[in-house]
């Protein structure tokens, strides 16, 4: 069951919660149905308890392969 975050296009709350099949979610300030899916990221591990973010990898050489900079690219 994927969590999603949206905001109610009506009264403009922001909210995420958790979509059941083909249930179609509604903001639970106004109980509206329209609703824009935002784009999130997300969390991976856990250290005291919080989250660390996920980041993409960066440009050559950043990515951290233990061989380095532009090894990952031989692959």
């Amino acid at each position: 069951m994927p969590i999603y975050s949206y905001r109610c296009r009506s009264c403009s709350h922001h909210f995420d919660t958790i979509v059941h099949g083909t249930t179609i979610p509604e903001c639970p300030r106004c109980q509206a149905t329209d609703l824009e899916k935002q784009l999130t990221t997300f969390a991976v591990g856990a250290t005291d308890g919080g989250y660390e973010m996920a980041s993409a990898p960066g440009p050559c050489g950043t990515c951290g392969d233990p061989r380095g900079p532009g090894a990952c690219s031989l692959d």
